[in-house]
Order: structure tokens, then sequence, then C-alpha cells
């Protein structure tokens, strides 16, 4: 009781609470905006996070992370052009809602009414068994933790979109970048290019800025000059949920946040993947199969329960064993990492009260997001259709700006530039940038406890397969990294 007390008192500062609602603000605004996505929201306002003090700024990217889910399905509905990838199965039938049968307030509330109450039922999923596996990860020890770090870069082949090979050698970039500096271990200098900046190793901030950011904005440029986004205006009619469609959707939502739970506890997928099998089953369950792409209120439902019912989820593996299950939770991690709390086990005896902290600002997120949702509807729609042109500039200022204050170094900078032009060539070949971040967190942990684990032993690698639940995760690991292979065989057999 003692430590929930200590986390409420830690959200309920005046500044953590503004910054609690700024990110829920901005997470909706980069959500809406098409070309922009919960990655480069996180990554752009990283380095502000530092501003805050203690978990405020930690508030701040929940805020960003939760808002920028759900604000994705305003442009999928008023423009059908998803905001985010979570949201392309909300175009299916809250674009035909809102201008088919002329009402795009209906859909926008029932968007909103999903997107909040599958928040809800993760996050109060997440403080139910978070604590409950922290306690079975206690017994992890050197060897443990370098087979889950090699479990954490196995889902490299699952969040590869395209290319496995390519999410795998995206995954090896971002091990080497973490071999870069001293070895903690041996004091060896490694890949430093004979510069004292990059003894301390590859700064995590400016790649991730670079990467995610400003890689983004050149695409943007890019397709700015070959397909400029036209302005669309559309009268909002009510946005309440009227008691019918509640009734008519009830199902669906407690299914579909069922769901994206689910998924979002397994590393690897995310927001779309949730959206579209929570959609798939809406279909397969619903009275009113028939009617969906029509317009069919349980469509919307289903897509953006299931999305945002990741959320929780998703930081269930983060804070109880380490490993982030995508870009956005992998930024997260990282947050956490900076701000002096190392995701694991530990985590929940060491740091209880911030644990807790996390838990009620997750949950707190989610309901302003819905408070912003019925409130701000008309004004979201506003910012739909600020100009590119206009954006752009703001954007590429706040990367500059961003990256520079996070360390005062020009160093950084140059990096984070050099970062994003690279993260750009390798978006046109088709790499991962979430694997090459996954890549540069898990790197240090798997060599760090696999040099302290031959330590242990003598230097005898019979302790990896010796020890149970090592070996669980090694197989696991293997699985993972097969299992692409295994589906192309399956698909093969069966035409």
């Amino acid at each position: 009781m003692g430590d929930i007390i200590s986390a409420l008192n830690m959200i309920f500062v005046p500044l953590n609470l503004l910054g609690l609602f700024f990110g829920v603000l901005v997470g909706i605004a980069f959500g809406c905006m098409p070309g922009l996505s919960v990655n480069m929201g996180l990554a752009l306002l990283f380095p502000l996070a530092f501003t805050f003090h203690g978990i405020g700024g930690i508030l701040m990217l929940l805020g960003i992370y939760c808002g920028a889910i759900y604000g994705g399905s305003i442009s999928a509905i008023l423009l059908k052009t998803p905001g985010t990838p979570a949201s392309v199965a909300t175009t299916l039938d809250g674009y035909p809602m809102a201008t088919k049968m002329g009402q795009p307030g209906r859909a926008l509330g029932l968007s909103t009414m999903a997107s909040t109450f599958g928040g809800v039922f993760s996050t109060i999923c997440l403080i139910l068994l978070a604590p409950q596996l922290a306690k079975v990860a206690l017994q992890f020890s050197k060897p443990e933790y370098f087979a889950l770090a090699i479990f954490g870069l196995s889902i490299i082949t699952s969040v590869s979109s395209g290319s496995v090979i390519k999410g795998i050698m995206g995954g090896l970039f971002g091990l080497f970048l973490a071999t870069v500096g001293i070895d903690s271990m041996t004091g060896a200098i490694r890949f430093t290019l004979d510069t004292t900046y990059l003894l301390g190793g590859v700064s995590f901030i400016p790649v991730l800025i670079g990467v995610f950011a400003f890689a983004q904005v050149l695409g943007s440029i890019e397709e700015y000059y070959h397909n400029e986004r036209n302005e669309q205006h559309m009268l909002i009619d009510r946005v309440l949920p009227s008691l019918a469609d509640v009734k008519r959707v009830l199902g669906t939502l407690l299914r579909s946040s069922f769901i994206g739970t689910f998924i979002g506890c397994v590393p690897g997928t995310g927001g779309d993947i949730a959206s579209f099998v929570s959609y798939d089953q809406a279909t397969r369950w619903s009275k009113h199969g028939s009617n969906f792409g029509n317009g069919e209120p349980e469509g919307i439902v289903a897509s953006e329960a299931g999305n945002n019912a990741v959320s929780g989820g998703a930081f269930i593996p983060v804070l109880t064993l380490g490993i982030p299950g995508d870009g956005a939770t992998a930024i997260m991690m990282g947050a956490l990492m900076v701000q002096g709390l190392q995701p694991g086990p530990l985590l929940f005896v060491e740091k209880a009260p911030d644990v807790y902290a996390i838990f009620i600002g997750l949950l707190l997120a989610n309901l302003i997001m819905g408070l912003m949702g019925f409130s701000l509807i008309r004004l979201f729609t506003k910012v739909v259709n600020v100009p590119i042109h206009i954006l752009l500039p703001i954007i590429v200022m706040m990367t500059f700006v961003g990256t520079y204050s996070y360390n005062n170094s020009i160093n950084d900078v140059y990096l984070m530039v050099f970062s994003g032009f690279v993260g750009y060539f390798l978006n046109k070949l088709g790499f991962s940038m979430s694997a090459i971040i996954i890549g540069i967190i898990l790197g240090g942990m798997a060599e760090q406890n696999f040099v302290g684990s031959l330590i242990m032993s003598d230097g005898n690698f019979a302790i990896f397969y010796q020890r149970p639940l090592c070996l669980f995760f090694l197989v696991a690991a293997a699985l993972s990294l097969l299992s692409p292979v295994f589906g192309k065989l399956f698909k093969r057999n069966k035409a």
C-alpha cells in the first residue's frame, strides 16, 4: 500500500500531470496526421522527457504512446488515410460511415469509445499479470539473461515487415553499434575511429531520432513532391455513441480488447496485427457480418479496441523481462533505462513505486485520451489538414533542437543527421529500423551476460543448456528465427 501511495505522490504533481496531458494531446496530433507515426512522435519528444523531474518524462511518453495509436483513427475515418499502420482496418468501415452514411461524428465517437475501453482493459491486465511474471523472473541469473536477450533479438524476424534476411541484417547492424566504445568487461577500446566522442559508445538518442524521425521527414519530403495532400472538410455531428450502438458492439468490444492484449504480450507483434485479427474475428462472430465494409459499427470498434489494447499488453514483456516487442516499446524501454529504471524482474523489487506509477500513468493516459477524444474531435479534424509544407520544417527544427538539448553536443547532431540519411536509404531498401534499435538495446545486455556466464562456469559452455530456463529461451529463440522458414514450407505444401 505504501508503494501505491508513493506512486500517487509521484504522479499527482502539477508538472507531471501537465506532462501527461501534453503527451496525450501531442500523441493524438501525431497519430492523426498522415505521414507521421507513433515511433516518430516518441523519438522527437524523447529529449524533452529529461526536462521533467523523476517520473514526469515517462508519463509524457506514455501519453504520446497511447494518444498516437488512437489518433490514427481520425484520419482513417475522415480521409481514408490511416495516420498509423494500426488503423488500416479502421478505414474499412470508418470511412464508409463518415462519407456514404454521412455520420463522421458517430464513427469518431465509436472509435474513441473503443480505443479508451481497449486501453483501460489492457492496462488492468498489465497490473494483474506483470507482478506475477516478475516473481518467476526473479530466478534469473546471467545465463538466463543472456538467453533472454537472444530471444529478444530473435523477434527481429517478426518486426521485419519485408524480407526476413534484411531484418536480420538490420539486427546485426544494431549489434555492431552496441559494441562500439570501451568494453565494460575487459576495458578494450573498440571501433572508436580514434575519437573520444565514441569512447562511451554510440549515443542511443541521436540514432533513435535519426532513424525514426529525421529519416521519416526525408521520406515525407519525397512523397510531398509526388503526391500533395488535398484538404477535405466534413461537418461533424454528435460524437457520443448512442445506447443502441453500445449494446450492438459490447460483445465485439470485449472480445477485441482481449485479443489485442494477448497479441500485445507477444514480442514482435503490434497494433496492426491486433486490429486485423480483431476485425477478422468480429466478422466471424457478428450477426451483421454481411454489412462489414459498408459502415458497420462493430467493424470500427473491433479494429480500434484491438489496436489500443496492445499498449498495456506490450508493456508486460518490457517491464518483466526487458524485451521490447516493437519500435515504440523499444523507445519506451530506452527511456526507462535513461531514467535509471532497468526493465526486468528486479525493477518490481528495487523500484516498486516507479512501477506502480507507470501502471497508474498508463491508466490515466487512456482515460485522458478518451476525455480529449470526445471533447476535442472537432479540433483534431482541423489538425488533419495542416499543410505538409508547414509541418515538415517544424519537425526538422524539432529533430535538431531535441538532439542538441539532450547532451548539448554538436557531435550528437551530426550523428543524428548521418543516422537519418542512413535510415532513409535503408527504408528505401526495405530494412527494418525497429530491428536496428532492438539490436542496439539488447546487444550490450547479451554480450555482458554471455561473458559473465562463462566466468561463472570457468569457460564451460554447458551452462547454457544445463539450466532449464536458459535452455527454454534458447530453443524459443531458435524457433522464432526459423518460424518464417516453417511458414513458407507450410504454404508451399498447402498449395
